[in-house]
């Protein structure tokens, strides 16, 4: 079954990420070295990024002398990525259904924070495994729980609290941010879609606002209102509070993000998992 559903959403929402995308790169880059280093990328190898936003991660790997492809469901994504790696190969499709062999075969696959979404996780590792050779070396982050990871609350929590009604939470493993926030769903995921050596261990990185020594604060107001939680706050909110009303409201997102300044700078811990995984052939 095609993941129609994230198809609609990154529709609309890849547009704030690619116009903005260099505050998004600066407050996910921690987590991009440690699933290079997990496949060790280099000349001879054929990478997979998937899910691969605005190609960042993939670039690394080319770096390295690796080549690649990079596959996203948004072609808005994909259109920036060819933009930033043009030694790679961007393509727009769906990792769940979509036949990625006609690309491969691969012999590493990476992704940061790409495989989330996924309608039905096991499919769609089942189908990126086929596209892979024996022995492919695969690694990615996913988030841990949100009470462990301020930055999906800090700042956020002040225009949801205002919706009428409130925003749905996602059921635990529901296709979102924290689907494999429970270690065991990313390890029984793999192991049954034919993966094997199996391993989930904790990685914890710094994300930053703070760009050219500015504090963050408007860096991470753009972000909230990129993000599908901040478009839906918006989409609701503005038409019901008028301009004046709407600027004192992000002002008081603003005075929230200032009173949990660290160091003078907007920074939270990202608590994830750092994944990997073999094909065994």
């Amino acid at each position: 079954m095609a993941n129609e559903r994230m198809r609609e959403h990154w529709a609309t929402g890849a547009a704030g990420w690619v116009a903005h995308r260099q505050i998004f790169d600066a407050e996910l880059a921690p987590f991009a070295d440690p699933v290079i280093a997990a496949v060790e990328p280099g000349p001879g190898d054929r990478v997979l990024d998937v899910g691969c936003g605005t190609g960042a991660v993939l670039g690394l790997a080319v770096a390295r002398g690796a080549g690649g492809v990079g596959v996203d469901i948004s072609p808005a994504m994909v259109d920036a990525a060819r933009d930033l790696v043009p030694g790679a190969t961007f393509v727009v499709a769906d990792a769940q259904t979509d036949d990625l062999g006609a690309h491969g075969p691969f012999t590493a696959v990476v992704s940061r924070f790409g495989v989330m979404f996924f309608d039905d996780a096991e499919e769609a590792f089942a189908n990126i495994r086929r596209a892979c050779a024996p022995g492919a070396r695969l690694a990615f982050v996913c988030w841990r729980g949100i009470d462990e990871n301020p930055m999906f609350t800090l700042g956020t929590t002040v225009l949801l609290d205002r919706l009428d009604p409130p925003a749905d939470a996602l059921a635990p493993g529901a296709p979102g941010p924290m689907a494999f926030a429970d270690p065991a769903r990313p390890e029984g995921v793999l192991t049954r879609s034919g993966w094997s050596d199996v391993a989930v261990t904790p990685y914890d990185a710094v994300c930053g606002y703070g760009q050219d020594g500015t504090d963050g604060v408007e860096e991470r107001l753009t972000v909230i209102l990129s993000i599908a939680a901040g478009r839906t706050a918006r989409a609701q909110l503005e038409p019901q509070l008028g301009a004046e009303g709407w600027a004192a409201l992000l002002d008081e997102v603003r005075a929230e993000l200032r009173a949990h300044l660290v160091d003078g700078r907007v920074s939270f811990n990202g608590a994830t998992w750092l994944v990997t995984a073999r094909n065994p052939g």
